[in-house]
């Protein structure tokens, strides 16, 4: 079978469209969670650790899901979603998660923190296999060259939703941000979550009527022995996969740990109340959207000379969505317009590391590094700014260890793809920690988890690039052959 990709070199925008909602939708919520994290903290008066269950619950879904399509698989000796198709792959996980968002209402009226989260972990299920089916497409539906940049793209609209997310909820929550309304009920939780579980509904009804590929073709020819490692029984065998899953894990760790424990860190160290938070984890979720922007600027058909325009447009572009959307909820803006300086950082940045994944991921993860020791080591909104900088240097890294950990699984790249998917429970496992050390120290030295995973993913850069080159891959091959 060939696919789209063999003979037209255009990315399918009528398909790309209605597959980038669903990446909206997994935003929407990630940052929301951050929002519930400290009224559940209050309402049901847990400690730093218990209150990021709220994470655990929803990426150890990931997993969850990721094990039990790979049972499934095993059992039925066939790939799922090539059974039921990519299509009903994506409404059936719509369903799933809009199932999950309904346990808010009796969970809400019966003040239950368990029932809470267990309808959160719901939601994650649906979105794993959401996940599953929705990366390769991305990749699929256009030319396989610019495969990533469309994934950059589809993690941006991503981040679109991770922005507005957090104003919404806490909106929803704490309505306008009156000084008299400071306490959240539990009970106000209720309707974003209904309305969410009636767009899910919606959007599945959508998708059945959309032109996306009911199967995309998946390589199961055996490749050329040639071809050093394609004789592996396993993708397991592949050690830039192996050591890609843990790059995985302490990456969406160190994302989401750093974001889900600043709010306990601004209301305990700097004094801010609950309300007043939102648009600081906003800016967090937005400068992962700047950062994505940017990456995206490969994927469009210009000229070289538009692209290096559009590099510095698209940071900015993505900045200015970050203040409308602010300004609309009518917050006080002229804290954020220093933040424009630390984006242009994070140009050079893209700009230095040349398209080459293995380098990109050693320049971010080093800049992580700065950017959480400079938070560490001051106080106020200095350390704000330099903890929010985080998302700009996590960014690009998704699509840059997911390419280096598939780079060369050849037939065992669907296997890889899952078991890299399982590995963003590291999500919740890396913010419990993260609490756990809050609690037991203090949530400004609680960073250093991060710290610890930036390091690693430091040493992954570092080492990938090796065991790629014993395999016969050099990246900046890759890029050159990509680039034409």
């Amino acid at each position: 079978m060939s696919t789209n990709s063999n003979y037209s070199k255009q990315t399918n925008w009528g398909q790309f469209v209605p597959l980038v909602t669903v990446f909206f939708f997994w935003g929407f919520v990630a940052a929301s969670n951050d929002i519930l994290i400290p009224v559940f903290k209050k309402a049901f008066n847990l400690s730093q650790g218990q209150s990021q269950l709220v994470s655990v619950a929803f990426y150890v879904a990931y997993t969850v899901g990721s094990l039990i399509y790979m049972f499934i698989s095993k059992a039925i000796k066939q790939d799922v979603v090539n059974k039921i198709g990519y299509k009903n792959g994506l409404i059936l996980g719509l369903l799933i998660s809009a199932s999950g968002t309904l346990l808010f209402y009796p969970a809400a009226n019966l003040g239950s923190f368990p029932l809470m989260i267990t309808g959160l972990f719901i939601l994650g299920l649906g979105f794993s296999l959401q996940q599953i089916v929705a990366n390769p497409l991305a990749i699929e539906i256009g030319p396989t060259e610019t495969g990533s940049q469309r994934l950059t793209m589809a993690g941006g609209i991503n981040n679109l939703g991770t922005t507005i997310g957090p104003l919404i909820v806490a909106f929803a929550i704490f309505g306008s941000a009156t000084a008299s309304n400071t306490e959240a009920s539990i009970e106000s939780v209720k309707i974003p979550y209904m309305v969410l579980g009636g767009a899910f509904i919606l959007v599945a009804i959508l998708l059945k009527f959309s032109s996306l590929p009911q199967i995309t073709p998946t390589i199961t020819e055996d490749t050329d022995d040639v071809v050093p490692g394609e004789h592996r029984d396993s993708a397991l065998k592949y050690p830039q996969l192996v050591l890609g899953m843990i790059a995985i894990f302490v990456y969406v760790g160190v994302e989401v740990s750093t974001a889900s424990n600043l709010p306990a860190y601004m209301e305990n160290s700097l004094g801010f109340s609950t309300k007043d938070i939102a648009p600081y984890v906003s800016l967090y979720w937005a400068s992962l959207m700047i950062g994505r922007w940017t990456g995206a600027v490969e994927a469009f058909d210009i000229t070289s000379g538009s692209k290096k325009i559009l590099r510095f447009l698209a940071p900015y572009l993505a900045f200015g969505v970050f203040l409308l959307v602010n300004a609309i909820a009518q917050h006080d803006l002229s804290h954020f317009y220093i933040y424009g300086v630390i984006i242009l950082v994070m140009i050079a940045c893209d700009i230095l590391s040349k398209g080459n994944p293995a380098r990109m991921l050693l320049i971010f993860s080093s800049m992580g590094i700065l950017s959480l020791i400079t938070g560490m080591m001051t106080t106020g909104m200095i350390s704000v700014y330099a903890f929010t900088s985080v998302g700009l240097f996590c960014s690009t890294l998704w699509p840059c260890i997911f390419a280096l950990a598939i780079n060369g699984l050849g037939k065992h790249t669907n296997q890889g793809s899952g078991f890299l998917i399982m590995m963003i429970m590291g999500g919740g496992i890396v913010s419990w920690l993260q609490g756990m050390l809050a609690d037991y120290t203090n949530i400004h030295f609680s960073y250093i988890v991060g710290v610890i995973c930036f390091a690693y993913l430091v040493f992954y850069a570092l080492r990938v690039t090796k065991i790629l080159k014993e395999q016969g891959i050099s990246l900046d091959q890759v890029q050159k052959e990509n680039a034409h």
